[in-house]
């Protein structure tokens, strides 16, 4: 079994946060969309959206050298808590109450994914 690093697990945080700001890039890019050849090749937003999402691929390739997917890649289910808080802040979008508790609840379970692995939770049921 292949011991997680933390430097993997703080690339692919990075890379969660590079493909949310893609995202914020992307909103403002559709805001402005003309689908003719010229209106795509130069709207700035969206390149700009692609380009992380490129970077955030070769950061994730990366980091997947230094673990276990099954640890890594549901981290970047927090890439939902980076797309919420960068929505309030860049497009002032509401969240609701009842949404913040999906946020704590993806939180509570990127934890515990992040933090025990096969062997973990092997000696957590072994103790049961």
């Amino acid at each position: 079994m292949v011991k997680t690093k933390l430097s993997s697990i703080i690339l692919v945080l990075i890379v969660t946060l590079f493909t949310s700001v893609a995202q914020i890039f992307y909103k403002f890019g559709a805001d402005k969309l003309d689908f003719s050849i010229f209106g795509l090749i130069t709207n700035y937003h969206l390149i700009i959206g692609l380009g992380l999402y490129g970077l955030g691929a070769v950061i994730l390739i990366t980091a997947l050298r230094g673990g276990e997917l099954t640890v890594l890649y549901p981290i970047i289910a927090t890439s939902y808590i980076w797309v919420s808080v960068l929505s309030i802040i860049f497009l002032n979008e509401e969240v609701s109450v009842l949404k913040w508790i999906g946020i704590l609840a993806i939180v509570v379970g990127v934890s515990l994914v992040a933090g025990f692995s096969k062997k973990d939770s092997m000696e957590f049921t072994e103790a049961l």
